[in-house]
């Protein structure tokens, strides 16, 4: 399969399993604002982060806090673990992959420690943003429960 074919529509599952939040209920001004672009929030009730589609990922920083796709009809994907977990500087986080590679939905990207994130003070709501949302058409389900990389969460079109 050429993951890079043109596709018009694509679907972005749940990047973690857990409950669904609106994202602007994130406490977080600038998520809960749409300024990182439109998307959903869950809050996590397990520590494996996947990847919410098919694509490549495009940035993983050292902190290993979030990651960047890009998708076959070029929408740009955040997926964001937690808030403020940047200080974090990788304590508590594992890269299960690297930027460059080529992914499918449900592709483990990123493991997390949550009681140690937890109790150092960071919520572990966990954004799945499209940053580029200005370009496309973006729908969002609202769904109670999600399960990572299987639950439909947001259709991106072109």
């Amino acid at each position: 399969m050429n993951i890079f074919k043109r596709e018009k529509k694509i679907e972005l599952f749940a990047p973690v399993s857990g409950t669904f939040v609106a994202l602007t209920a994130v406490p977080d001004k600038v998520f809960a604002s749409g300024m990182m672009g439109k998307g959903i929030a869950v809050n996590p009730t397990s520590d494996m982060v996947v990847a919410p589609c098919v694509g490549k990922i495009t940035l993983l920083p050292d902190s290993k806090h979030a990651f960047g796709m890009k998708t076959a009809n070029g929408a740009e994907i955040l997926v964001h673990i937690g808030l403020d977990t940047v200080n974090l500087k990788g304590e508590g986080f594992e890269a299960m992959t690297q930027a460059g590679t080529k992914v499918e939905a449900g592709t483990p990207i990123i493991k997390f420690d949550r009681e140690l994130i937890e109790q150092k003070g960071y919520p572990l709501i966990t954004m799945l943003l499209v940053t580029n949302s200005s370009d496309f058409e973006v729908d969002v389900s609202e769904i109670t429960e999600v399960t990572a990389g299987k639950t439909s969460v947001v259709t991106v079109t072109k």
